[in-house]
C-alpha cells in the first residue's frame, strides 16, 4: 500500500497533500515499530540483550504504571487500581520491566469492558519479587492462556502484531524471570511475573 501511494504521487495520480501524506506516515510508524519488536525479540531469544540495570524500587514502578494508565482506564470506565503492603527493591532494568508492564496493562485494558477492573500487585515469595496484573476482561480457554506469550499468537480483535507479550516473556527471563498467566473465560486473566533478587539470567 505505501510503495503503490509513492508510486502514485511520482506519476502525478495521487496529490502529494497532507489527506495523502498521512496515512503514508503512519504505516510507516507501524513498519517501524514492528520492525523494533522483531529486533528486540531476536536480540532476548538469543540472550543477547544488553541489560542497564539498577536498584529500582517496584512499587514506585507499579504507581507509576498506574498513574500514566489512568486517562485511557477512565475513558473506558476501567477501575485500575494498585495493591501492595510493602516496598520492594531489585536490581533489574528499569526501562524493560516497565515496558513489560506496559505491554500487559494495555492489553488488559483492551479486554476489559467498562465498569470492569486491573489490578496491579507487588509481593515477596520465596526470595522473588511476584508482580501481578489482574482484569475482570472476558478471560480465555486454559489451552489459550498457555499460548499467550508465543510470538504471532493474537486474538482477531486484538490489533496488534502479536509480539508484544513475546517480547514480554523474553525480558522477564533476561532477569532470570518468569511470566505466566491464569485465565478462564468470563473471570478474567492474572498474569505474574516473577523476578529473583539477583535481577539477572546466567
Amino acid at each position: 500500500v505505501v510503495q503503490g501511494t509513492i508510486e502514485g504521487m511520482i506519476d502525478d495520480v495521487y496529490p502529494r497533500d497532507a489527506p495523502h501524506l498521512a496515512p503514508l506516515l503512519d504505516q510507516t510508524r507501524t513498519i517501524a515499530r514492528l520492525l523494533d519488536d522483531l529486533q528486540t525479540l531476536a536480540t532476548t531469544e538469543a540472550g543477547m540483550l544488553p541489560l542497564h540495570q539498577s536498584m529500582t524500587e517496584l512499587g514506585e514502578m507499579l504507581r507509576d504504571v498506574a498513574a500514566s494508565f489512568a486517562p485511557a482506564a477512565a475513558r473506558t470506565g476501567v477501575n485500575l487500581t494498585v495493591d501492595f503492603t510493602a516496598e520492594v527493591s531489585l536490581e533489574i532494568d528499569p526501562v524493560r520491566i516497565r515496558q513489560v508492564l506496559d505491554n500487559l496493562v494495555t492489553n488488559a485494558l483492551r479486554y476489559t469492558p467498562e465498569g470492569g477492573a486491573i489490578a496491579l500487585g507487588l509481593t515477596t515469595v520465596a526470595g522473588h519479587a511476584e508482580i501481578t496484573v489482574h482484569d475482570t476482561g472476558r478471560g480465555l480457554p486454559a489451552d489459550e492462556a498457555s499460548r499467550m506469550f508465543e510470538r504471532f499468537v493474537k486474538s482477531a480483535d486484538s490489533g496488534g502484531s502479536g509480539l508484544g507479550l513475546a517480547i514480554a516473556k523474553g525480558l522477564v527471563e533476561a532477569h532470570g524471570g518468569a511470566i505466566g498467566a491464569e485465565s478462564a473465560p468470563g473471570k478474567g486473566t492474572t498474569v505474574t511475573i516473577r523476578l529473583p533478587n539477583s535481577g539477572r539470567a546466567d
